[in-house]
């Protein structure tokens, strides 16, 4: 009989504890009849360690399934080399910087960072999937690299 409560108790810190992560710096409760939060957490992009995104999203700590609304807020927080623009997939796609499952149900949200040479800004585009169906909601915020050691002053034209 102890044995049962000791798992069921072990059960239930484990799902409160789920909710508790390294990166997060924010939870507001949306209501007392509600167990909702929005979570607020910081992810430094490893690679460009120089820009850190702040991410909110909703969370239910006794849920299946998150809803897919989120928000992203990137700024530069350090230094960005030239080196570290080498080093990122330049492509119009991107690469996944950041994963987190939000559902047993294949969804899952992810941050992508995509450059744009022509404007020389980072962009990190917050978005959920859903593998078989679902709604794609999305955010984006940018990280000019003017001001940068990243910068590079465009060629100017003379007559």
């Amino acid at each position: 009989m102890k044995s049962k409560r000791l798992i069921a108790l072990c059960l239930a810190a484990g799902t409160l504890l789920t909710g508790c992560s390294d990166n997060e710096v924010g939870d507001v409760s949306l209501g007392m009849f509600t167990l909702k939060d929005i979570k607020i957490g910081h992810l430094k992009d490893e690679v460009v360690t120089g820009v850190t995104c702040h991410i909110a999203s909703v969370e239910a700590d006794l849920s299946l399934s998150d809803p897919s609304d989120s928000s992203i807020s990137c700024r530069q927080t350090g230094d960005i080399t030239p080196e570290m623009i080498a080093k990122i997939d330049k492509s119009k796609s991107g690469e996944v910087v950041f994963k987190q499952s939000k559902s047993i149900f294949f969804k899952t949200m992810k941050v992508r960072r995509i450059y744009d040479p022509e404007n020389q800004t980072l962009l990190y585009l917050s978005y959920t999937t859903k593998e078989t169906d679902g709604s794609f909601k999305h955010s984006l915020s940018t990280v000019p690299l003017w001001g940068t050691k990243a910068y590079v002053a465009p060629a100017t034209q003379q007559q």
